[in-house]
């Protein structure tokens, strides 16, 4: 699969989730509830500080012989400044790698770690299990995790950015995580998932006036309307194009971040 920032495609059942997620309760929006940190959306990662050095530049999480993922370190990282740290959540079908790209040269001008870890099956497990969070949320905890014990993160500020079905995904995680992770860029998304939600979490949505893949009048411009109705703060941009992340919308996307940072 191609990388963003080129036309990227992913499985075509989403009106079948569309169809599931509405019956449940219009693509799980509505009123915050209250809190339960137990529940499965519920990211359960470490904090600390690094145990070691870590090298510049791209590299293998090392933590799974299949499913892994990749961590980008930017060329001014030192151990003693700690850096913001941004989750990237691919498409359906792909994997972390498909990131860089053009990530790794904006990590190292917006001076910021990337994860980018891998799902563990075709796609996120919300998404291709019927609403049910569970291997992939333990492995991104996991991953979180590991970063902390290599790299000098502020955990004040962290942020997750996804991609179609990561977009998707990326909103769920947002929503159930944001007193913990206040930040989410989500590109041409889908639904959400439904879960908890936790804390006040503000967004960057953007999506291509012509996706074929996922519908913009079935998918952000039903999303964003629920989620400001909601309370939260949205940054929502329509641009002329499918289904793709053009090199201008992860531009916004960043300059949307360091102004939250």
């Amino acid at each position: 699969m191609p990388a963003p920032e080129q036309a990227l495609t992913t499985r075509r059942t989403f009106l079948t989730l569309v169809a599931q997620c509405t019956a449940a309760g219009i693509l799980g929006c509505g009123e915050p509830t209250a809190a339960e940190p137990s529940h499965p959306s519920r990211l359960t990662f470490r904090t600390g500080r690094p145990s070691g050095s870590v090298a510049h530049g791209l590299q293998p999480l090392g933590l799974d012989p299949f499913r892994d993922g990749v961590l980008y370190v930017p060329a001014s990282y030192t151990p003693s400044e700690p850096l913001p740290l941004v989750v990237l959540l691919h498409g359906a079908g792909a994997s972390g790698t498909d990131w860089f790209g053009s990530y790794g040269p904006r990590a190292d001008a917006a001076r910021v770690v990337l994860l980018a870890p891998d799902c563990r099956f075709f796609s996120w497990d919300a998404i291709s299990n019927a609403g049910n969070f569970s291997e992939d949320v333990a492995f991104i905890s996991t991953a979180i995790t590991a970063i902390f014990t290599r790299c000098a993160i502020d955990a004040g500020r962290m942020a997750l950015f996804g991609f179609s079905d990561g977009a998707s995904y990326a909103l769920a995680l947002g929503l159930a995580n944001g007193d913990r992770i206040r930040h989410t860029a989500a590109f041409s998304p889908g639904f959400i998932p439904g879960a908890p939600r936790h804390g006040t979490p503000d967004f960057f949505i953007a999506h291509g006036l012509s996706d074929s893949v996922h519908p913009i009048e079935q998918t952000s411009r039903v999303i964003v309307p629920e989620l400001r109705a909601a309370g939260y703060q949205v940054d929502y941009t329509e641009f002329a194009g499918a289904h793709e992340l053009p090199s201008q919308i992860s531009s916004a996307a960043f300059d949307w971040l360091a102004s939250r940072f």
